[in-house]
């Protein structure tokens, strides 16, 4: 896959996200949402950088089984429980990015829902990557 990030000038400096991602490839793979949870089912972690780091290796491991990296994702939302919270954790939640997909950023969206469908997460993450 090629991904030319795209970051107008006219538009705010993205931090942590590339405002749009033109993609080419022949195989598209679309990513389920995926919560902190672990092997057996279970949510773990109580904070939401501990939640987060699990949902992103959760998806990383997705995609990685689908034959894709990280630099291939074109598209990642992120849904949270307390949009403030994830804010609050922002350079947390990125040096967690950093650390385990790198540096060339997906387009990506933060959305607050009211709840996701195991009470205990406190975000999902989906998405979806180009491959060659």
């Amino acid at each position: 896959m090629t991904a030319e990030r795209v970051n107008p000038p006219g538009l705010a400096p993205p931090t942590g996200f590339s405002h749009a991602v033109v993609a080419t490839g022949s195989r598209v793979v679309f990513l389920a949402g995926q919560t902190a949870l672990d092997g057996d089912g279970r949510i773990t972690g109580e904070t939401l950088p501990e939640q987060f780091e699990q949902a992103l290796g959760n998806l990383l491991t997705a995609l990685r089984a689908a034959g894709g990296s990280p630099a291939d994702l074109a598209r990642v939302t992120v849904y949270a429980t307390d949009v403030a919270a994830y804010r609050a954790h922002a350079p947390r939640l990125g040096r967690i990015w950093r650390e385990a997909a790198g540096r060339d950023y997906p387009a990506m969206a933060v959305v607050e829902v009211v709840r996701l469908w195991d009470e205990r997460a406190l975000l999902e993450l989906d998405g979806f990557a180009v491959l060659p």
